[in-house]
This record gives C-alpha cells, sequence and structure tokens, in this order.
C-alpha cells in the first residue's frame, strides 16, 4: 500500500481540499500548522532516536538551520515570480525551491557532525548534538545576515496548511517506508545490540550517519515551513527547550513508533492550548502566555516522570497503533453473541 507514488498522489488532493476548508479559520490553520511541524520534528527525530538507538537532543539546531536558509532565499526572492505561472503557483514554486536548499544544507550540517560524532553512543553523542545545537543558535543570534538577535521578518507567509500537510505526509511515508526496509532492519539491528549488529557484517557508522542525515534533512524542512508562516523568526525559537519538547514526543509516544511520536506531538502541542482554556475559565488574571510557559515545562516534567514509572517503553513502545489497538480493545467472549 505504501508502494509507489500513488500515496502522494491521493494525498495531494486530500490536503489541498483540507486547507481550502479551513481557509476562514486562521487561528485553527496556524494551530494546526504548529501541530504539522512538530509530527514533522518528532517523526524525524525518531529515526534517530526510536529505530537507530541513539541519543540526540540538538534537533532544534537543525531546524534554525533549515529555518534561516529558507527564510534568506525566501527574502531575497521576495520581489522575483514566474511570467509564465500564475502569482500563488510562483510563490509555492519558490517556496518548495526555499525548503529544499533548506533541507538539504541541514542534512549536510546532518552529514557534517553525524560523520565523526556518530562513532560515540549514549551520553557522549548527546553531548555533542546539544554542542551542535548551541553552535547553530550563537551564529545565528551573532549574524547580521540572519538578523542578529532580532532575528528575520518580511519572510513571505506562503507555506499554507496545504503545504506543511503533504510534508506531514512525505515523512510518515519515508519513515514507514525506512523501517520495512533492508535499511531499516539494518538500524533496527543496530538499536537492539550494535556489537552483534556489527559482527554480522552491518556498517553501524554507516548506518547511522544515514539516518542522522535523513533526520535533519526533515527537521530543516520543518525549520523552513515555521519560518513560512510565523511573523518573525529568532534565536528564541531554536533553544535547547525546543530541542527537549521534540525528544519528549518521542519518549512519550514509543520510542521507533511513528504514529507514536504523531499523536504524542500533536497531545503536546494542543496542551499549552488546553492549559490557556482552563486559566480563562477559572478567571486568573495576567498574562495567559506568561502563565501557560511557567507552567508547560513543569507538566512536561511530570508527564515524563509518571510514563517512567507506569510505563517506560512509551505509549506504543516500538509498535504502530495498528498493532496495539486490537489488544486494549475490549473483546467478547467466545460463543456468545
Amino acid at each position: 500500500m505504501l508502494r509507489g507514488v500513488l500515496p502522494v498522489l491521493v494525498a495531494l488532493p486530500v490536503v489541498i481540499l483540507f486547507e481550502q476548508l479551513l481557509a476562514a479559520a486562521p487561528f485553527a490553520t496556524y494551530l494546526l500548522s504548529i501541530m504539522g511541524v512538530n509530527i514533522i520534528l518528532a517523526v524525524s527525530l525518531n529515526i534517530v532516536n526510536g529505530m537507530t538507538g541513539q541519543f540526540s537532543i540538538g534537533h532544534a539546531g537543525f531546524m534554525a538551520v533549515g529555518a534561516y536558509v529558507a527564510g534568506v532565499l525566501s527574502l531575497a526572492l521576495k520581489e522575483v515570480a514566474l511570467s509564465f505561472l500564475p502569482v500563488a503557483v510562483s510563490d509555492q514554486v519558490f517556496l518548495l525551491v526555499a525548503l529544499l536548499l533548506g533541507g538539504v544544507v541541514s542534512a549536510v550540517c546532518g552529514f557534517v557532525v553525524g560523520l565523526p560524532s556518530l562513532r560515540l553512543r549514549g551520553d557522549y553523542l548527546a553531548i555533542v548534538t546539544l554542542g551542535f545545537g548551541e553552535i547553530i543558535r550563537v551564529v545565528v543570534q551573532n549574524t547580521d545576515a540572519f538578523g542578529r538577535a532580532l532575528g528575520l521578518s518580511g519572510i513571505p507567509q506562503t507555506a499554507g496548511l496545504g503545504m506543511v500537510g503533504f510534508w506531514v505526509f512525505l515523512v510518515v511515508l519515508v519513515a514507514r517506508r525506512l523501517a520495512g526496509s533492508s535499511h531499516g532492519r539494518s538500524l533496527w539491528a543496530i538499536r537492539e545490540d550494535e556489537v552483534a549488529a556489527e559482527a554480522m557484517g552491518v556498517d553501524t557508522t554507516g548506518y547511522k550517519v544515514r539516518a542522522f542525515v535523513i533526520s535533519a534533512f526533515f527537521a530543516g524542512i520543518a525549520g523552513g515551513l515555521f519560518a513560512h508562516f510565523v511573523p518573525i523568526i529568532n534565536p528564541g525559537s531554536f533553544t535547547f527547550v525546543k530541542s527537549m519538547e521534540v525528544v519528549v514526543m518521542v519518549v512519550l509516544g514509543g520510542l521507533g513508533s511513528t504514529t507514536g511520536a504523531i499523536i504524542a506531538a500533536m497531545f503536546l502541542t494542543l496542551l499549552p492550548e488546553a492549559l490557556r482554556s482552563a486559566f480563562t475559565v477559572m478567571g486568573a488574571e495576567g498574562s495567559l502566555a506568561q502563565k501557560v510557559d511557567q507552567i508547560r515545562m513543569p507538566v512536561y516534567g511530570l508527564m515524563l516522570v509518571a510514563l517512567m514509572l507506569l510505563r517506560p517503553q512509551g505509549l506504543f513502545g516500538t509498535r504502530e497503533i495498528w498493532e496495539v489497538l486490537p489488544r486494549w480493545l475490549p473483546r467478547r467472549r467466545k460463543g456468545l453473541a
């Protein structure tokens, strides 16, 4: 079912129709776009942290690379249009070029970081990826071309819900195809026992670098999409906290479960809005945004503690939702109608 180009051809009209239906609901469109970006980040990080069994905590760094590269290119082409195409179509073509360039540059950064560092494992790899994320943040914060601490503004807001939905579909499709391929089986083998996999002839470093590059590419795409539907991007959007949010999504859903990462990303995206609604109902005074920001990370921490105590493998473990739901649904006894 996932083979060939048929899934892509089916997904295109669906996401376009969905965008048209929500055209009159800007807040819902914005919230769903943020959710889509988080799903792309969670599913792509799951390729490294879940399927390959590594531990990367610098995903926001790759997101920042994609956001700033795509944003700078879009600003440079802001007044340019393809004369043989309608303006809306021309804008989408330039957006696609900017996204691909941001993704490719992020993938190159992933290769440069991954090639030497993925010979490490565990805590050492986490420290390297954390350092990379902080380096990227400091570089953009002190570079005039990237707007320094003030960030970039005026980027064309051309990333609609249809484009976000298409890339969500694409990253899920790639993750599922990868998981069921011979490359995916090599990644699972590395996750289970790296020494045994290497003894069986698996190029462990090579496969880990490939997983890292694919993950970084889609993180760059997520950053590029983010840059094209928010009014301004600045280094504060790509801090260590953002990386940890994505890690929480992957751990909550289950390391290795694509659908688990999707559901956790959706839940944790909607959680701040639920908290805002709860504060409004309770008649809380002061800034709602400030209250939500203050309580959001402690809530994440409590959720992780509860998860590690009650279900350390995450919601779905390494399984997908269609493999887990039949065990959770009530069954009728044999011989009863």
